[in-house]
């Protein structure tokens, strides 16, 4: 009787737990940003940065963006590359930017949305499940993540079922800044690593690049930083507690600033903490 009981219990919280998150999906809202040919909901409005890069085969800079928000410990992405002729097809872009992202090959799944080719990916790892789909529209590099709940949480299916692709899509315009936090933020300040429960998750970590003037002088060194990982989402507070010369703190101060990271826990809540960045210049 008393394992009947608690089976019922059992199958009654994981109902409450469905319903809760299809409630809360069926809030999110549509975004999309100036330019950009899609659009997919999200929980809040998201973190959006706006930068430009190099692109040799190209032999100019385009445009690339990233477009975050998280939300019960769950990071939804949209990461976006202007693809200039000689376009980059969609193949060589997966394989550029899962060389090191430890998604299951054999999980690859042929998807098309609005017409446009695309493909899905998993990773198996428990401890940080995520989930991937890229696709290549007209103009547009795209890659979809979900990190942090498996694929048959319907927060996932509902962030990725939400995907449209083409020109003039209907959806709230997000412009460069930090979105609006989820989750509690009850912190005052900025806490040290054996003060929280978890402590930021890394997702990127972009490296710095040489400039010229530090390679023509030969210039190695460590640059240190002390940074907080904020509540919000974005990289804070940023110290030097090292320098390198000729140009190259700067540069890992820019690299810092592109770091992305799923915020530390403390009590259930999504705080702030100090943590310290080493980049390490070496010529080769």
């Amino acid at each position: 009787m008393k394992t009947k009981l608690l089976l019922l219990i059992c199958v009654t919280l994981l109902r409450a737990t469905i319903v809760d998150a299809q409630t809360a999906a069926s809030s999110w809202v549509h975004y999309t940003a100036k330019g950009e040919e899609f659009s997919v909901a999200l929980p809040t409005l998201p973190a959006m940065t706006t930068t430009k890069v190099a692109v040799p085969r190209a032999g100019k800079q385009v445009q690339e963006r990233s477009m975050k928000t998280w939300a019960d410990g769950v990071l939804y992405s949209v990461y976006s590359l202007e693809n200039p002729t000689p376009k980059q097809s969609l193949e060589d872009f997966i394989a550029e930017q899962t060389a090191k992202s430890g998604l299951d090959p054999a999980s690859e799944r042929r998807l098309s949305i609005g017409g446009f080719g695309g493909k899905e990916y998993v990773s198996h790892d428990k401890t940080k499940p995520t989930m991937q789909q890229f696709f290549a529209t007209e103009g547009r590099l795209y890659r979809f993540v979900v990190i942090g709940a498996g694929a048959d949480d319907p927060r996932v299916r509902q962030f990725f079922d939400s995907i449209a692709l083409g020109k003039k899509q209907k959806a709230m315009a997000v412009s460069d800044g930090p979105g609006t936090p989820l989750g509690p933020n009850t912190a005052e300040a900025a806490y040290i690593g054996k003060e929280v429960d978890r402590k930021a998750l890394l997702i990127a970590k972009p490296e710095p690049r040489y400039t010229a003037a530090a390679r023509k002088n030969l210039i190695e060194g460590v640059v240190i930083l002390k940074v907080v990982f904020s509540s919000t989402g974005q990289i804070t507070n940023i110290r030097i507690a090292q320098s390198v010369p000729y140009g190259l703190t700067e540069r890992a101060i820019e690299a810092a600033k592109k770091i992305k990271f799923i915020p530390a826990l403390r009590d259930g809540h999504y705080v702030s903490m100090w943590m310290q960045l080493e980049y390490n210049f070496r010529l080769y």
